[in-house]
């Protein structure tokens, strides 16, 4: 698949956009035209479209052409879109009517309001999905920035970005925490080999999220860096969230105690934080909203006949995070969201199923002492938050629903679990694999305690040393996952890879086929 490579002169204007925009606001008109401020994103790509976003300095109209030729001689223009204060300036545009499986080329033009001055154009590329078999190659991963480990840009910046992009994926899914909104940045950290860790610093990452502009600026400042911003214009994402687009191991009904783990929130109300980080969330992300539930984060993404992906949610519809042993269900999914998922999965005609989400089965992750924050509860029988896993992983049998696996982040190590009723304490499902990979660029930490309840076996595991936890990026332990799906044998590979491209563990998985 061609790639778009960027000579001195677009490399050179869009760091100029970018100074602009973030360091010299004051610029009037007559001294400076429109600059798209923080690159291109494209996302939730179908077989005839994809989701294009782009930022602008102040009120414009946002123009977006493509063409299927990197010379754009067959360009094709949409009607433009304006953009303003009520979304930071942000603008999202669906391309429809596209050829499948197809490199488009694209490019936005953000054209002042007021005098009809056009900013330089920026371009990306993207290719639609396609509607026969191909092979398909994506990668995943989650954690983007978190406890503390900014843009050093002496390092490198974000290099797992760089490492992933050449791989020249179809698709990137990033599996949640794409901003740490709860993490306050300092200037500099000082580092176990005496060296320091110099993070790049904003107003908005100087303290914890809790108004919009605050919110925005956690993914404004992701977007500093020059590796995502190359890796968002060549590659389409589909973005999930789980806590820290809010606050730590958050849920809805949640009020923040008056305590130091919290003592730079004034706004104590998740329902506040969480509507804000929502609004930001999609503003900021190239993602396909609905009109029936605008902030909705779950949804499916059809990738021709050999892949859909299930996007979940485990954060939005929670219950209160317990120590989960109620023997009743307890909310995880929501009774709205699960019946989705089986009549979505259920209706699937391709190969694969990828379920995609944001918090691992069998890994048990507490919230404080007491509480548990994911599903897992300890070793035993199927109890609070399980029981929604457990009936979807029931229905799968029973609907005899094949070639499912589960890819997830959170946890901050990379990991492959295979799941087995012969090694659970609830059997009711097929043998499956969940895998794990994570931080793109944050803290390293694990490993994880496991919970039997469905089973996990640990096939393939890398983290820090016992008694280590928040490794910084430099140490080298930053993973992605790549997943290749072969058109002439359906045969799905996956990959579990480090920041160096080191492949550190693969295997196939053969389908099952009617």
């Amino acid at each position: 698949m061609p790639r778009i490579t960027l000579n001195r002169r677009q490399t050179l204007l869009g760091s100029a956009a970018l100074t602009t925009s973030l360091f010299a606001p004051s610029l009037s008109r007559a001294q400076s035209r429109p600059v798209l401020t923080h690159g291109l994103q494209s996302g939730d790509m179908t077989h005839d479209g994809a989701v294009i976003w782009a930022r602008a300095d102040r009120g414009a109209r946002m123009t977006v052409e493509w063409a299927t030729t990197e010379s754009f001689w067959d360009v094709r223009a949409v009607p433009a879109l304006a953009v303003g204060e009520p979304t930071d300036f942000t603008g999202k545009m669906a391309l429809t009517g596209l050829p499948s499986d197809q490199d488009i080329f694209y490019r936005v033009v953000m054209t002042d309001l007021a005098d009809n001055t056009p900013s330089e154009p920026l371009v990306g590329q993207f290719r639609t999905a396609p509607a026969a078999l191909r092979d398909i190659s994506f990668v995943w991963s989650g954690d983007t920035a978190g406890q503390g480990w900014g843009i050093d840009e002496d390092r490198g910046g974000m290099q797992t970005y760089a490492t992933m992009l050449g791989h020249s994926p179809d698709f990137f899914l990033h599996s949640g925490d794409t901003v740490y909104a709860d993490g306050p940045l300092e200037e500099e950290v000082a580092l176990e080999d005496g060296s320091v860790w110099k993070n790049v610093m904003t107003e908005e990452k100087s303290k914890v999220a809790e108004t919009l502009p605050e919110f925005r600026g956690q993914y404004l400042y992701n977007l500093m860096d020059a590796n995502v911003r190359a890796f968002n214009a060549a590659v389409p994402m589909i973005a999930q969230w789980d806590d820290h687009e809010v606050t730590n191991n958050w849920y809805p009904s949640e009020v923040l105690p008056d305590n130091e783990d919290y003592a730079g929130y004034t706004e104590k109300s998740l329902g506040v934080l969480s509507a804000n980080a929502a609004r930001a969330f999609h503003e900021m992300m190239p993602t396909r909203q609905v009109m029936e539930e605008p902030n909705r984060v779950y949804r499916k993404v059809a990738y021709g006949p050999l892949l859909d992906i299930f996007v979940i949610d485990l954060r939005t519809y929670r219950g209160e995070n317990t120590a989960n042993t109620e023997d009743e269900a307890t909310p995880f999914l929501g009774a709205d969201q699960l019946a989705w998922l089986k009549r979505e999965m259920l209706n699937s005609q391709a190969t694969w199923k990828v379920i995609a989400s944001d918090m691992p089965i069998g890994m048990v992750v507490t919230d404080g002492d007491e509480a548990m924050e994911n599903g897992s509860n300890g070793d035993g029988p199927v109890l609070g938050r399980e029981h929604d896993i457990a009936a979807v992983l029931s229905f799968i049998k029973a609907a005899g629903i094949t070639n499912t696996v589960w890819l997830t982040a959170d946890v901050h190590y990379t990991a492959a679990h295979h799941y087995s009723p012969d090694r659970a304490q609830f059997q009711d499902f097929e043998p499956f694999w969940e895998f794990v990979s994570g931080p793109l660029h944050a803290g390293t930490f694990g490993p994880s305690e496991y919970d039997n309840t469905f089973g996990p076996e640990v096939r393939f595991a890398k983290h820090p040393e016992e008694g280590q936890a928040n490794l910084p990026p430099s140490d080298g332990l930053q993973f992605f996952g790549k997943v290749d799906i072969a058109a002439d044998t359906r045969v799905m590979t996956v990959r579990l890879m480090d920041v160096a491209d080191v492949e550190l563990w693969s295997v196939d998985i053969d389908p099952v086929l009617a």
